[in-house]
């Protein structure tokens, strides 16, 4: 039995470089979101993408991982702001692919130091389910930054 299902579901209609579709986050129920293919790899013009949801999901998994390592390790932060950004590049023999994932994260940490915050950024992204899944097909960056 899996510790936690959630659902997404996408409804499609037309081709893909004139079509759109919906997003639907059905276990949480918070919405209903457009994604096109101009969305994905032109301007998102107000519509989401795969990739600006791995983003969303990367960048909240690493918050939490990195939290909890910070308690167990240092000090519980006051504060983390994490960035993601995930690239789309062209794959040789054609198509797409997900090269890179590079998280920021800025955090207000009471008595650490900067490579100390650095290095449990690191592990933190090493306990991360997200960063994990991604491990060893997506190239993940981190760099730490404490306020």
């Amino acid at each position: 039995m899996a510790t936690a299902d959630r659902t997404a579901k996408v409804t499609w209609e037309g081709p893909l470089l004139t079509g759109a579709g919906q997003v639907e986050f059905q276990s949480s129920g918070i919405g209903t979101y457009p994604v096109t293919w101009p969305s994905r790899v032109e301007t998102a013009d107000g519509r989401t993408s795969p990739e600006e949801l791995l983003a969303a999901a990367h960048a909240s998994c690493f918050a939490m991982a990195f939290s909890a390592t910070l308690g167990r390790e240092a000090s519980p932060p006051e504060r983390l702001e994490v960035t993601v950004t995930v690239s789309l590049n062209p794959k040789e023999g054609g198509g797409f692919k997900v090269t890179d994932s590079a998280i920021t994260v800025t955090g207000t940490v009471p008595g650490i130091d900067q490579a100390t915050f650095q290095a449990l950024a690191e592990k933190g992204e090493a306990g991360c389910p997200i960063s994990n899944t991604l491990r060893g097909n997506v190239n993940i960056t981190v760099a730490a930054t404490l306020q």
